[in-house]
């Protein structure tokens, strides 16, 4: 099962290039990664840089023979022309392939609980909360690829703060930054910050 896409031609894979960006292709770009995310294989082809896909499917020929590329897009579900003309909302696109959407499900799932988990790992510098949630996400499925979004993302929303405190002390003792003073038993005043 998958869902063929046959665009007319564009000078990329996606049409979502370039300066003038079409606004109606980047929201249809953004439904197929959507699509892709509910593990729907979908393949695309472009008219003017794969044209040997158009010839060897059937159904696009017949529908290129019948209405020339006013047909295009042409959408191909199992073998089926389901589409053509116009890039599809998302519920039709749903539809198409027996997604019910109507009831639109929660983004929240187990997966993304161990992402988040693993970057309060990071940002809490816990080591054993890490390989936990590591290897429950891996259990999961979840890509490595997505746990070390989830650490970067992480890693930067730590260092941020960090960072502004650094800038502000900068700017209020208008000097470099410098390496700390070794500590001093009696260094702190009582009842002061960090007391």
């Amino acid at each position: 099962m998958r869902l063929e896409i046959f665009d007319p031609p564009m000078c990329c894979s996606t049409g979502v290039c370039g300066v003038d960006v079409d606004p109606e292709l980047a929201r249809f770009s953004a439904d197929l990664e959507w699509l892709r995310g509910k593990q729907i294989p979908v393949e695309r082809f472009n008219l003017a840089q794969q044209p040997g896909a158009f010839a060897e499917s059937q159904a696009v020929l017949e529908a290129m023979q019948a209405n020339g590329q006013e047909c295009l897009p042409l959408f191909v579900w199992n073998g089926q022309v389901v589409g053509q003309g116009t890039y599809p909302e998302r519920e039709q696109l749903a539809a198409w392939i027996g997604l019910d959407i109507s009831a639109q499900s929660s983004l929240y799932s187990q997966g993304v609980a161990e992402l988040v988990a693993i970057g309060a790992a990071i940002a809490g510098n816990c080591e054993p909360c890490l390989k936990y949630h590591y290897n429950q996400a891996r259990k999961l499925g979840v890509s490595a690829e997505d746990m070390q979004r989830a650490v970067a993302t992480a890693q930067t929303v730590k260092e941020m703060p960090a960072r502004a405190m650094q800038e502000l002390a900068q700017r209020l003792m208008g000097s470099p930054r410098a390496e700390p003073p070794a500590p001093q038993a009696d260094a702190r005043p009582a009842g002061g910050c960090c007391g």
